[in-house]
């Protein structure tokens, strides 16, 4: 059954091609690259939202990131069940984080990109703007809950490595010693809820994944230790 749709709002941070409200600050004066206009993802998400579909839009800079969201707000009620969620969410201008939580959007994040993109991402974004990138608890707190992914094949799709970069904000050979931006971490059990059941319900998918239940699929790892101690 298709019930949701997925739209592109702009590139990537590491060419340079998220679209940012002021320009990078290793590349002046380019301010990224918008793929689809505010028009055309006006007019997409209006025919979906009118047929009743949850719509998923890739965002990676803060000004595609608000373009969006200003987008779904004028759209989607207050309180509303329709999940729509923003993919990668990965840039928020801090003046924009509450409209996630005034419209029910879900931010939908890969937590290997922080560890993946720490060591250039203050080139890109600057030492102030970077803090407001994979805001990952920041995010959580506006709706209570966040959508945790892999975004494979652009990432490993190990979940351990998802989890271990949202707990710990460390990259596989325990760099940096004290966490990227520790601030915006996950609990563990945060970050298993994120992989399990948020995830199923970000998919409208609770009612038979992301939790231990009789009558829901078994859908399980079995791992030889416990990642919530170790």
């Amino acid at each position: 059954i298709v019930r949701s749709f997925k739209i592109y709002a702009d590139g990537a941070l590491g060419s340079r091609g998220a679209a940012l409200l002021t320009p990078y600050s290793d590349d002046p004066p380019n301010t990224g690259i918008i793929i689809s206009d505010s028009n055309y993802i006006s007019s997409c998400a209006q025919r979906i939202y009118d047929m009743g579909f949850q719509l998923n839009t890739h965002c990676i800079g803060d000004a595609a990131n608000r373009m969006v969201l200003n987008i779904y707000g004028r759209l989607l009620n207050e309180n509303n069940n329709d999940r729509w969620r923003i993919e990668h969410a990965q840039v928020i201008h801090p003046d924009d984080l509450n409209i996630f939580g005034k419209y029910n959007i879900i931010p939908s994040v890969q937590p290997t990109h922080a560890t993946s993109d720490m060591y250039w991402a203050q080139e890109r974004l600057g030492a102030k703007r970077v803090t407001a990138a994979y805001a990952y608890r920041d995010l959580m707190k506006q709706n209570n809950l966040i959508v945790n992914g892999s975004d494979f094949p652009v990432e490993s799709i190990n979940p351990l490595y998802g989890f271990y970069a949202a707990v710990a904000r460390k990259d596989l050979s325990g760099y940096p010693e004290n966490g990227f931006q520790l601030e915006n971490a996950l609990s563990r059990k945060e970050a298993l809820k994120a992989m399990t059941i948020w995830a199923a319900y970000g998919n409208f998918e609770e009612e038979y994944k992301g939790s231990l239940e009789q009558g829901k699929y078994a859908d399980f790892v079995i791992l030889d230790n416990n990642i919530m101690e170790i």
